[in-house]
């Protein structure tokens, strides 16, 4: 083979890997440009009335999201959505301030998502407290691990609150925008046709039934869903339960941390929740906890639990009597050993 046949088919390679690269480029511009399409939310999209078959807005002011639950996810993302343009309903069952031992303690990447949202002042107001790292303690022994925090700002930390003060701040925010609506009800089910939901059924706080549509739903209303079997099929596992309590006026050795104590038979767990509250959390091992009405959950605390916090805390002995009687005691089933 002469050089004049090479030089022709290292041409000819060249031209067809060249088209080949075009053609490659061509087809992921195409397909982009349909996923972005798929995505998109059409504010002028009309929803089909399953009940009478018109055609109508999604609801008053033509509804673009609908998001069932505000907690934390649900408000974060109604305040998101909102200020992105959005015509925003959220649909809470209950609107007052919860009650709950989960979602107290925000780590400093949860701050920094917090500025990032602009949602950053949610946690002021709230006697919410600094959170610098935490300690642990094993067998008399302790070891203090702080956040890795010093190539930022001074004002990223982690912080810790009573999580119903945090929700009320995150809702207060969402509703503060023009164009997001909170309303208290509870969904009772998903508005779906030809596999495409288009809405939901919802009871208000008066009881009245009322539909909703909107070309896009999302659910985040929590473990305790009542549309999650509809959605799909969670194996859920219950291998413990968290048992909590406030000790009130106490001091924890180390200031701005959170007390892990590797205690028998499962960790506990402290750290405030204002200035003059603790919150402490025991991991009951075991499906259900021990029945508060005839005094097995005080038993557990006063035989298991307080010898092993007792000498951690720094409390009058008057005090120990108040860590299983007087403090008011929650539990809620958790899916592993988590907060």
């Amino acid at each position: 083979m002469d050089m004049k046949t090479i030089d022709q088919f290292i041409l000819g390679g060249a031209i067809a890997s060249l088209l080949g690269f075009v053609l490659l480029y061509y087809s992921f511009q195409v397909k982009k440009k349909s996923n972005r399409a798929s995505i998109e939310i059409r504010s002028d999209e009309q929803v089909e009335n399953p009940d009478d078959g018109e055609c109508q807005p999604g609801t008053a002011g033509n509804t673009e999201i609908i998001i069932v639950g505000a907690g934390v996810a649900g408000s974060a993302l109604a305040c998101t959505l909102g200020k992105d343009g959005r015509r925003v309903l959220v649909i809470e069952r209950d609107l007052t301030e919860p009650d709950r031992i989960v979602g107290e303690l925000l780590q400093p990447g949860g701050y920094l998502k917090l500025i990032e949202l602009g949602l950053e002042d949610c946690v002021n107001e709230i006697d919410a407290q600094r959170v610098l790292g935490y300690t642990l303690f094993k067998d008399g022994k302790n070891t203090k691990l702080s956040y890795p925090l010093k190539d930022f700002h001074s004002d990223v930390a982690g912080r810790s609150f009573h999580n119903g003060r945090f929700i009320q701040r995150m809702r207060e925010k969402a509703a503060s925008l023009p164009n997001v609506r909170l309303e208290q009800g509870t969904v009772t089910s998903l508005v779906e046709e030809k596999g495409t939901i288009k809405g939901v059924q919802y009871k208000t706080k008066t009881g009245e039934e009322m539909t909703a549509y909107a070309p896009l739903t999302i659910v985040c209303d929590g473990c305790f869903s009542n549309l999650r079997r509809s959605l799909c099929n969670p194996k859920v596992n219950i291998p413990s339960c968290f048992v909590a309590l406030i000790l009130k006026n106490c001091q924890l050795p180390y200031k701005n941390h959170g007390h892990v104590i590797l205690a028998n038979p499962s960790p506990i767990l402290l750290y405030q929740i204002s200035s003059t509250e603790i919150r402490c959390l025991v991991d009951v091992p075991g499906q259900k906890v021990p029945s508060i009405t005839n005094g097995e959950m005080a038993h557990y605390l006063k035989t298991n639990v307080a010898p092993q916090v007792y000498n951690l805390v720094a409390m009058k002995p008057s005090k120990l009597s108040l860590f299983y009687h007087s403090f008011k005691i929650y539990y809620q089933g958790i899916t592993g050993n988590h907060i």
